[in-house]
């Protein structure tokens, strides 16, 4: 918000302001500045409850937003709202499926719950991710990926009862740290092996980080055997994280369909049109 404020006003952005921020190793950079909407706006106007084009518009006339009765951006709401990102690896199952920086998805939906866990859940469901409840999930860790943050987020799946198999390098690391995890044949080593157990229905989650920008071939066998038999895949810890959260939610059975205007009558609005 810091950042946001100091850009836009020296930038001299009266109205929508698009920004794209990364974070890496606690430090942000600004990849772009646009003083343009983007499909963020129609999110956070139904997140927030405010009409953002409808008031960028009116500023960008003359209007204040001391007129027009807008107070607090910053008011914290009592619900969790999630934007997901849809993929179209199913429609075109031979692209990358590793993401880079590069604009990958084709649409976005939007999941609210009470929490982090019911908003998450509700957003995969949303973007036609079916996570599993239970069953067998396959991990494959590159190199920089095997370390305290990874034994966390597996823990996180072996605690809620699921069966562990992985290559041989990342279950010996999972080993080591705690987490039973038996060994399986990469696509090079012979078979059984995991694309095998991909076809015969015996994994129902896989979390698999590459290597590199440009992936072996042997991670994009296991990719393309994901999609084609419809195992949700996924490629970051930090979306690996995400799914113990919807997981946990989904095993309490306590969520709430809401529409948009049941949310916003929670909120105590403060915008005069």
């Amino acid at each position: 918000v810091d950042y946001t404020r100091r850009l836009a006003t020296a930038l001299e952005v009266v109205g929508l302001i698009n920004i794209q921020f990364a974070l890496k190793d606690s430090t942000v950079y600004v990849l772009e500045v646009n003083p343009r909407a983007s499909r963020t706006v129609p999110f956070v106007s139904k997140a927030t409850g405010r009409p953002l084009a409808k008031i960028a518009a009116k500023v960008m006339i003359g209007r204040t937003l001391k007129e027009l009765g807008v107070k607090d951006f910053k008011k914290e709401t009592p619900f969790v709202a999630i934007k997901e990102s849809v993929f179209p690896f199913d429609k075109f199952p031979r692209v990358r499926m590793f993401l880079g920086p590069e604009m990958r998805s084709t649409g976005e939906v939007m999941g609210v719950g009470a929490d982090f866990g019911e908003a998450i859940l509700k957003s995969h469901i949303g973007a036609n991710m079916k996570l599993p409840a239970e069953g067998t999930l396959f991990v494959s860790l590159r190199d920089q990926d095997k370390r305290a943050r990874s034994t966390e987020v597996i823990r996180g799946f072996y605690d809620l009862g699921f069966q562990i198999i992985a290559t041989a390098g990342t279950a010996k690391f999972l080993r080591e740290h705690g987490i039973p995890a038996e060994p399986i044949r990469k696509v090079s080593e012979g078979r059984p092996n995991i694309v095998d157990a991909i076809k015969n229905r015996e994994v129902q989650l896989v979390i698999n980080t590459p290597s590199g920008e440009i992936s072996r071939i042997a991670e994009y066998q296991i990719g393309w055997a994901a999609i084609e038999h419809k195992v949700p895949f996924i490629t970051t810890l930090s979306a690996a994280a995400s799914v113990v959260s919807a997981i946990s939610s989904m095993r309490k059975g306590e969520r709430k369909v809401r529409s948009v205007q049941e949310l916003h009558k929670l909120l105590n609005l403060d915008y005069a049109d």
